[in-house]
């Protein structure tokens, strides 16, 4: 049996499969996305694709301590957007 590979979310912080959470992604030049794929190069973060669960990370300021970096507003409002439309599909 295939092992299935478990990420612990940064907003609730419950391991859970991979394939359910959404991974963002800071590549090597530095830039925050949402890596729908999982495959981007650069250090990647997981968030349920809940909008409830980023909101809880960005209060938790989950990301900047996972990444070392400042997150702009602007980064933040793409991911929720994202994640919304990640929702219907």
């Amino acid at each position: 049996m295939k092992k299935i590979p478990m990420r612990q979310c940064v907003g609730c912080r419950e391991m859970k499969p991979k394939k359910e959470l959404v991974r963002v992604v800071k590549s090597p030049q530095g830039e925050i996305s949402l890596d729908l794929k999982g495959k981007a190069p650069g250090r990647g973060a997981y968030v349920c694709r809940s909008a409830e669960c980023l909101k809880k990370a960005v209060r938790a300021k989950a990301l900047e301590r996972g990444f070392s970096t400042a997150i702009p507003q602007e980064v933040y409002d793409r991911l929720m957007e994202e994640m919304e439309g990640a929702g219907d599909a």
